[in-house]
C-alpha cells in the first residue's frame, strides 16, 4: 500500500511539473496548449498594436518572388513569439505577394540534436514536391544561448558528409538539401545585435559559408548604423534583446531584410 501511495505521489508531482512547465512556456513564449496566456501578455505591448499589423503592408509590384512559393525555416524569431505570430514570413507574404510555408518552432536549434531540430523538421515536415523558389533560414539564437559546438566548414558539397551535430555542419546540410531538392536560392538571416560572443562567431561563420556556397545573407548584425536605434524605438520594437514585436519586424527589421534580399536576388538573376 505504501509503495502504491508513493507511486501516486510521484505521478502527481510529475503531472504538476508538466502543467507548470506548459503554463510557463505558454506565458513566456506564446507556444503550446497555453499559448493564449502569452498572447494576452504580448497583446498589451505597444509594439503589437493593431496599427502595426502586416495586413497594412503595401505590396511591391513586379518583384521576382511575386506568386512564388517561399519556405521559411526557423525558431521563435521566425515563429513570431513576441509578435502574436506576425513576423518575417507574414511581412514578405504581404509585401512580395509570395506564398509562404512557415516551418518554425520556438526553442529549436540548427544543431541536429532531436526531433524538433531544423534539420529534422526540414526532412519530416516540409514537402519536397512543393516547387519552392526560395528557402529562407534563420540563424538561430538558441544554438548560441545553449553554447552548442560551432564546428568546422566541411569539404565539398555532399550533404551526407556534413556533421549536423555542429552549427556549421547543420547549416551546410540545409543549404545542400535545399539545392538538391528544389534547386533554389538559399538565404540565411541574422538577428539584430545583442550581447552574445557565441552568436557573433556564428555570424562570422555564416559569412564564410556565403563565400563557399554563394548563398544570400541578410545581415542585421553587423551594421552599426542599423543597430543604432534610440532607447524609445528599442522599447517599441523589441520585447527583449532577441524577439521583435510587430513594430520591430515591420518598421525596423523587414525593410532592411527586403533591401538586402532584393539585392541578392537581382545579383543572381
Amino acid at each position: 500500500m505504501m509503495k502504491r501511495k508513493k507511486t501516486v505521489w510521484i505521478v502527481a508531482i510529475i503531472l504538476v511539473f508538466l502543467l507548470l512547465q506548459n503554463l510557463f512556456i505558454g506565458y513566456r513564449f506564446s507556444w503550446g496548449p497555453f499559448k493564449g496566456l502569452g498572447d494576452i501578455r504580448m497583446g498589451k505591448l505597444p509594439g503589437n498594436a493593431q496599427t502595426y499589423g502586416m495586413d497594412a503592408v503595401e505590396r511591391l509590384p513586379g518583384n521576382p518572388l511575386e506568386g512564388k512559393k517561399v519556405l521559411f525555416l526557423g525558431s521563435s524569431v521566425t515563429y513570431g513569439a513576441a509578435s502574436l505570430r506576425e513576423g518575417i514570413p507574414e511581412y514578405f507574404a504581404a509585401r512580395l505577394g509570395c506564398e509562404i510555408t512557415k516551418e518554425a518552432v520556438s526553442g529549436t536549434t540548427l544543431v541536429d540534436n532531436g526531433s524538433s531540430s531544423y534539420v529534422q523538421r526540414l526532412l519530416k515536415n516540409v514537402d519536397p514536391a512543393v516547387p519552392y523558389s526560395l528557402a529562407v533560414c534563420q540563424l538561430s539564437t538558441n544554438d548560441a544561448t545553449k553554447k552548442l559546438p560551432l564546428g568546422e566548414i566541411g569539404q565539398g558539397t555532399d550533404k551526407d558528409a556534413f556533421d549536423t551535430s555542429t552549427v556549421t555542419g547543420a547549416m551546410e546540410y540545409i543549404i545542400a538539401y535545399a539545392r538538391e531538392t528544389w534547386d533554389c536560392p538559399v538565404v540565411f538571416y541574422t538577428n539584430a545585435r545583442y550581447d552574445s560572443t557565441e552568436y557573433d562567431a556564428m555570424v562570422q561563420r555564416l559569412k564564410e559559408l556565403q563565400d563557399k556556397w554563394g548563398i544570400g545573407v541578410l545581415d542585421l548584425w553587423t551594421s552599426e548604423e542599423f543597430n543604432a536605434i534610440s532607447d524609445a524605438d528599442r522599447a517599441l520594437y523589441m520585447n527583449d534583446s532577441i524577439h521583435p514585436t510587430k513594430a520591430g519586424y515591420r518598421e525596423w527589421w523587414c525593410p532592411e531584410m527586403e533591401t538586402q534580399l532584393m539585392e541578392y536576388l537581382n545579383s543572381i538573376g
